[in-house]
Parts: C-alpha cells; sequence; structure tokens
C-alpha cells in the first residue's frame, strides 16, 4: 500500500468516529450475550455486529459531511478530512450512503428484519432529527439525539429475542440516560467552541451552571434501571453491586460540580467516570448474565 493510500484509509477510519463506534459495538455486543444467555449463535453474533458497525459508522461520516463547514471553527474538529479539502464532499456522501445501505441490508436479512428497522430508526434520528434538524435549533438535541445512541444495545438484543421486551427497554434506558451527562461533560469543556461555531448546546444557551444541574437527574435514573435489570432477572447479583457503586461513584461526582471551583477539571474527571462506568457495566453485564 502507497503511502497516499494510506493516509486515504486513515481518514475512511476517522470518518467513522473509532472511538464512539468502538463504544456502540461494545453495548450492542452486551445486549446480544444477555439476550443470548451464553447460548451463542456465533453466525448471527458477527452478522449482528457486522450490520451494527456500518450502519452506525453510516451514520457518523454522513454526520461529518452535514457538518463540514461548522467544523472548521472548532479547533477540535478543523483538522478532519472535509474541512481541510483532504476528501471531496460527494465522495464523503458517496462513502456513508453505501455504508448504509450495506448495514441495513446485513440488519435485514441475515440478522432479523426487526433489528433493521430498529437500525433504520437509530440512523434517521441520529441523522434527520439530530443532525440536521435539533443540533443546530434546539437544546434537546444532545436528549433526543440519544434515542439513536440508545438503540446498538436493543439491536443486539433483538437479534437474539426477536421481539421488544422488557429488557430491550432497560437497555435503552440504560444508554439513553447515560448520553447527556456523558456529552454535557465534554460540552462544558468546549462551550467556546460550540458557542463560536453556533452550536445551541445547553451549556452555551442556558449556562454551566444550569447544564451541571441538569445532568443529576439522569445519573440518578441509572440507578433504579440497574436494579431494575436485575429485579427482572437479567443479570445477576455482581452486576446490580457493580452498577450500583458506579452510578453512585458517578452521581456523587456530578452532585460535586454544582460547587466544583474548577469546572474544566471537574468537567474532564466526569467525562472519564462517565465512559469508564459504561466499559466496566457492560463488561460485567456481558461476565454476569443469568445464564453465565
Amino acid at each position: 500500500m502507497t503511502r497516499e493510500a494510506r493516509f486515504v484509509l486513515k481518514d475512511l477510519i476517522a470518518l467513522t468516529k473509532p472511538r464512539l463506534l468502538r463504544l456502540n459495538i461494545f453495548a450492542a455486543l452486551g445486549g446480544f450475550m444477555v439476550a443470548s444467555k451464553w447460548d451463542i449463535n456465533i453466525p448471527l453474533l458477527i452478522w449482528m455486529l457486522i450490520g451494527s458497525t456500518l450502519t452506525i459508522a453510516s451514520a457518523t461520516v454522513i454526520n461529518n459531511y452535514w457538518d463540514r463547514e461548522l467544523d472548521l471553527k472548532m479547533e477540535r474538529t478543523k483538522d478532519r478530512a472535509l474541512p481541510t479539502g483532504r476528501m471531496t464532499p460527494g465522495t464523503v456522501l458517496a462513502y456513508g450512503i453505501a455504508l448504509g445501505i450495506a448495514g441495513l441490508a446485513v440488519l435485514f436479512t441475515l440478522v432479523h428484519p426487526l433489528t433493521g428497522w430498529l437500525g433504520l430508526l437509530g440512523w434517521f434520528v441520529y441523522i434527520v432529527i439530530y443532525t440536521m434538524w435539533l443540533k443546530r435549533s434546539s437544546t434537546w438535541s444532545t436528549s433526543v439525539g440519544g434515542i439513536s445512541g440508545a438503540m446498538p444495545p436493543v439491536i443486539g438484543y433483538c437479534a437474539v429475542t426477536e421481539q421488544i421486551d422488557a429488557g430491550a427497554w432497560i437497555l435503552f434506558a440504560l444508554l439513553f440516560l447515560w448520553q447527556p451527562a456523558h456529552f454535557w461533560s465534554l460540552a462544558i469543556r468546549r462551550v467556546e467552541e460550540y458557542r463560536a461555531a453556533g452550536f445551541p448546546l445547553l451549556p452555551v444557551v442556558k449556562g454551566i451552571k444550569r447544564t451541571k444541574l441538569q445532568m443529576i437527574p439522569y445519573v440518578l435514573l441509572l440507578l433504579p434501571t440497574g436494579v431494575l435489570f436485575y429485579t427482572n432477572g437479567y443479570v445477576g447479583i455482581y452486576f446490580l453491586i457493580i452498577s450500583v457503586i458506579g452510578g453512585g461513584v458517578w452521581l456523587v461526582h456530578t452532585l460535586r460540580g454544582t460547587a466544583a471551583q474548577d469546572t474544566e477539571k471537574w468537567a474532564k474527571t466526569n467525562f472519564l467516570i462517565s465512559v469508564n462506568y459504561l466499559m466496566v457495566i457492560f463488561l460485567v453485564m456481558i461476565l454476569n448474565t443469568t445464564g453465565s
């Protein structure tokens, strides 16, 4: 592979937002494992992961395409392939559409039609409702956009169950509640960049203090969500313990944010806690399903 080809490949991968992609695919794996109770259908698992990965990647690529002009105004995004001109908008859009067609085709035909519809719903909310509309017009963008971010574990779960039941709704709630506090922790640190770019995020419009307060109910509600997952028989006692302890640690730190003197340091720590919380509870979820 030539040096130029390596750079192109690097940009193609970067357009899919690999860190976000990994978190979402890990969540999809968690949902699949909970539903399968370790009676794993390997081909189904592989196709679910492939279909989910391609569909999520499509959404992030098209998000990059749509935000290309605004990305020029932000320090952390101005070096992306589109703002710098390393790739053309038409190429990126075609790439995103191709990924979406391939991913949804896999979900609809090789996994289960329900997973295809869920994938399409998540894709539509992320691209049309979040990226094209609310991200540019409302402070509700983060909360409503959380619908798309909550789809991966539900897709993994429904690949096995072929239906939406209590387990699917609890998984949806877990990811839906996790996202606002996670993202707002980042947005607080980058508030001036978002302001300059014209994104009406909560810390930009309502201020950092209001944002800190609005994080609290989301993190608080994660505690009973974890308890419900246990009491409904989907996971074991270890998950209950870890989810309550992890949620409690995150809640205490979030509450301390209202009086934090160094907001930058607090927000950075809160962001790291949120990432590690998600990774740990989904790992424990996989290891401590009721069938393991």
